[in-house]
């Protein structure tokens, strides 16, 4: 009697994991891979629920920390039964594209390329998130028509603006800007192609998108 070949589970579509500090963060960064790594087919885009606290850490305690959010990760893509080809992690520095940002980068994204078993991107927002919308001024009204990103907040180095996330909130008129709204903006940047032509710059958005085109 002729013996039978072990049966091999069939993949799934890829998993892209995404971690941060909240929803709309990682909607935000599902639409700058969209863009990015348009090559990525079919692949699942799904999110960690826990928020990233990464910025502070350093050494043994940076190393457990992502050892944790790894695990996450490989956990969230067997969920989704299918394997995991991504790992995209955001967290806020909170603070400017200056040599505290370097510092920082190197070392979260070392480790994150360290243990990682699959493509990573960091994306260590300076200031935060906020200011990488501002490099897409003309998605605003997509969003909201009566919305115009005022002259003086467009075309500079958005990651030397202190707080953003208050001066679209002041500045940008009724109705008044919500964190919800920065994943609406993204994704109307995304759909009109305004995410390849920034206006501006901010080196921490450009070290997360070159990050993303090392993906395979």
């Amino acid at each position: 009697m002729s013996r039978r070949a072990p049966l091999i589970p069939r993949q799934g579509r890829g998993v892209i994991v995404l971690a941060g500090e909240d929803a709309n963060d990682c909607d935000i960064l599902a639409s700058i891979i969209r863009q990015h790594h348009p090559n990525l087919g079919t692949a699942k885009l799904v999110r960690i629920n826990d928020q990233v606290r990464l910025k502070k850490k350093t050494g043994p305690e940076l190393a457990t920390a992502v050892s944790a959010l790894v695990g996450k990760a490989k956990s969230k893509a067997l969920q989704q039964r299918g394997p995991l080809i991504g790992l995209a992690v955001h967290e806020d520095l909170d603070g400017f594209t200056d040599n505290r940002y370097r510092t920082v980068r190197k070392t979260l994204s070392a480790e994150l390329a360290r243990q990682s078993p699959c493509d990573a991107a960091l994306a260590l927002a300076a200031w935060e998130s906020e200011a990488w919308l501002l490099l897409f001024p003309g998605a605003f009204p997509h969003v909201r028509p009566r919305w115009k990103v005022p002259a003086q907040l467009r075309g500079n180095d958005t990651g030397m603006l202190k707080d953003p996330k208050e001066a679209l909130k002041t500045k940008l008129g009724s109705p008044t800007f919500r964190e919800s709204d920065g994943a609406l903006i993204a994704k109307a940047a995304y759909g009109r192609g305004l995410l390849a032509k920034p206006q501006g710059k901010n080196r921490s958005y450009d070290d997360f998108v070159a990050e993303l085109t090392t993906w395979g």
